[in-house]
């Protein structure tokens, strides 16, 4: 018996070497499709969900969509709830979360700004504890913020939810190393050499240089405190005082006594991720993936 003849190499369409075929890695390739569809299926049962009037959200097929416009009677049903207090939780979310975003940018700016360009002492020590503020949870800072809070009178207060979320250690950190990469040293020196003080460099000088890290931090804490439930929780007792993560939690507590509210829940929650895309939509021109190179360009 003759052996079978070996199989020849493919060749290059342009005439040159045999191309080596592409090995493809089974374990990262499914690690990475399950990772996918872990974060999809839930935001495709979301959309779907809320397509459907609150008689076929339970009694249909979980991943088929109502064609009955079932989304629209939803929006209003979600609007006409508690004279459109839904609403009113998404202005408090974009509140807190656009003031707090931008405040935290501006202190984190100035932080990360005087770490990396003022020689002082113990400048290595702060920045090792604020790095060491990255590795806190924020979840464990909420009760002690909130008792804090709560000797000067600020629960239940606009205030008592942006406040503990101007110090952000993760974006003065970033800050830092933007800084200390962007804004070089000898530009400031020529600034003083003319005459400009060190507030003006830094407003004038650092924070122009500094602009695409800046919106780097600012989208990651819009979206951090877009989410956050725990602070406002414990800080707010009045509904109208509530952003959505709050006022939808409530929604969906008096859902368990009326089963009708989960429809509203469903749609609540698709439409609090809309301004959050438009955002990341609209800023995405500035999102650098390398800082540096950012900065740089």
């Amino acid at each position: 018996m003759t052996a079978a003849p070996a199989r020849a190499p493919q060749l290059d369409p342009a005439g040159g070497a045999p191309k080596p075929r592409r090995k493809v890695a089974l374990l990262p390739t499914t690690a990475l499709v399950l990772g996918a569809l872990y974060c999809v299926v839930p935001t495709l049962w979301i959309l779907i969900a809320a397509t459907k009037s609150r008689t076929k959200l339970f009694s249909t097929a979980t991943y088929v969509p109502s064609l009955d416009l079932g989304i629209w009677h939803n929006i209003k049903d979600l609007t006409d709830y508690q004279d459109g207090i839904f609403w009113r939780w998404m202005l408090n979310s974009f509140f807190y979360a656009a003031v707090g975003g931008l405040l935290a940018s501006f202190v984190s700016a100035a932080t990360g700004y005087a770490l990396a360009k003022y020689a002082f002492r113990g400048r290595t020590a702060l920045f090792n504890t604020i790095l060491a503020g990255v590795l806190l949870p924020q979840i464990v800072l909420a009760v002690p913020q909130y008792l804090l809070l709560s000797k000067v009178g600020m629960t239940d207060s606009l205030i008592g939810v942006l406040l503990p979320q101007l110090f952000n250690p993760y974006g003065i950190y970033l800050c830092r190393i933007y800084a200390a990469s962007a804004v070089p040293d000898s530009l400031l020196e020529a600034g003083r050499i003319d005459g400009a003080g060190e507030a003006r460099l830094f407003f004038s000088v650092g924070l122009r240089l500094m602009g695409p890290g800046l919106v780097t931090v600012f989208l990651l804490q819009f979206i951090a405190i877009w989410n956050n439930f725990l602070l406002p929780y414990v800080m707010l007792t009045s509904d109208d005082k509530f952003p959505l993560t709050v006022g939808l939690y409530s929604l969906l507590r008096h859902g368990a006594d009326e089963a009708s509210l989960y429809s509203l829940v469903v749609t609540g929650t698709l439409l609090s991720v809309v301004p959050v895309i438009a955002l990341f939509l609209s800023l995405q021109r500035f999102w650098r993936i390398d800082l540096v190179t950012g900065a740089l360009k």
